[in-house]
């Protein structure tokens, strides 16, 4: 008996032995497996209303330098809306110094530019202290972007589709556009601008001077444009979006909505296209479009991304982020 017992003794310390020994082997979960990439959310799906402090309307919104900036119509003192927030939560209402409204704003080259109504250019470092620019224009800026070293603005003159140029802000130059149509946005990408408009225009640029028309095929307003994952996309009326790999060749995709889209962005691997009635959609390719749900009625007419994140900007002071 005494030695059977031995044996087993024995024989169960080795099993331990072995089971620790694999123990120590294992590899343990992956890291990639907790939590289940399959269930998380793309960035453009939820999205949060927030506190603007404003139902002006919102045209535009960028973020350079680590924070937002969100430009409009006359508010407060019937002086031009700027806002500006670190984390698209909390905003704070800037000076302008203009009694104009203002349609559009980007950030490059260290500083932001806002554009607007009656050819109103404003430069800010840090989207606080605003100084007006001249741009000799007397016309309306809808869009400005930053690429290749120089600031593009487009417009409208009442006579035709207007550009100009900027290295730094200050001092701008007009450029002939070659069209009769009004250009509602521009945008960067690919080694090249690419500016859209009034009855389906479509402008490409090499350096921003010299300007080359482009067949869209379609009669319909552009109103939103960006560069994104290799390609471009444009958005305009009755739920209108285009793609092109090179700005010259574009293809019809199906939006799922007959509402006019006014903005479009790219960011985190999405595409978040904005528009009438509170329309967010959402693609990972510009090809296969997401309706969103937004929350809001307004219009929403401007979207951007940064710091890991959406902001959506409209009519009424409407602001949303996502996620």
């Amino acid at each position: 008996m005494r030695s059977k017992t031995r044996v087993n003794i024995s024989w169960l310390s080795g099993f331990l032995a072995l089971l620790l020994a694999l123990s120590a082997c294992s590899p343990g979960p992956s890291p990639d497996s907790s939590p289940d990439s399959s269930t998380v959310t793309p960035p453009g799906t939820t999205w949060t209303p927030r506190t603007s402090g404003t139902n002006s309307a919102l045209w535009a919104v960028t973020y350079g330098g680590g924070q937002f900036v969100a430009v409009g119509h006359i508010g407060v003192g019937n002086a031009s809306t700027i806002l500006t927030s670190p984390d698209g939560v909390n905003w704070t209402p800037q000076t302008s110094g203009t009694f104009i409204s203002l349609r559009g704003v980007t950030y490059g080259g260290g500083q932001f530019v806002a554009v607007g109504d009656a050819g109103e250019i404003l430069t800010s470092p840090d989207g606080v202290n605003w100084t007006r620019r001249t741009s000799g224009i007397s016309g309306t800026f809808w869009a400005v972007t930053y690429g290749d070293g120089k600031f593009v603005v487009v417009g409208d003159s009442g006579s035709g589709g207007t550009i100009l140029t900027s290295p730094d802000g200050v001092d701008w130059t007009e450029r002939t556009s070659g069209t009769p149509r009004a250009l509602w946005a521009v945008t960067y990408g690919g080694g090249q601008f690419v500016a859209v408009g009034s009855f389906g225009t479509i402008l490409t640029s090499p350096d921003g001077v010299n300007w080359t028309p482009q067949t869209s095929g379609i009669p319909m307003p552009l109103r939103g444009v960006t560069y994104g994952g290799g390609q471009f996309v444009a958005v305009g009326d009755s739920g209108t979006i285009r793609t092109s790999p090179d700005g010259v060749n574009w293809t019809s995709q199906t939006s799922g909505t007959s509402e006019s889209l006014r903005g479009v962005t790219y960011g985190g691997g999405q595409f978040v296209a904005v528009g009438q009635s509170g329309t967010i959609l959402t693609s990972s390719n510009g090809v296969n479009w997401t309706s969103q749900t937004s929350g809001t009625s307004s219009a929403l007419v401007g979207v951007t991304y940064g710091g890991g994140q959406f902001v959506a900007v409209g009519f009424t002071g409407t602001i949303l982020t996502s996620p």
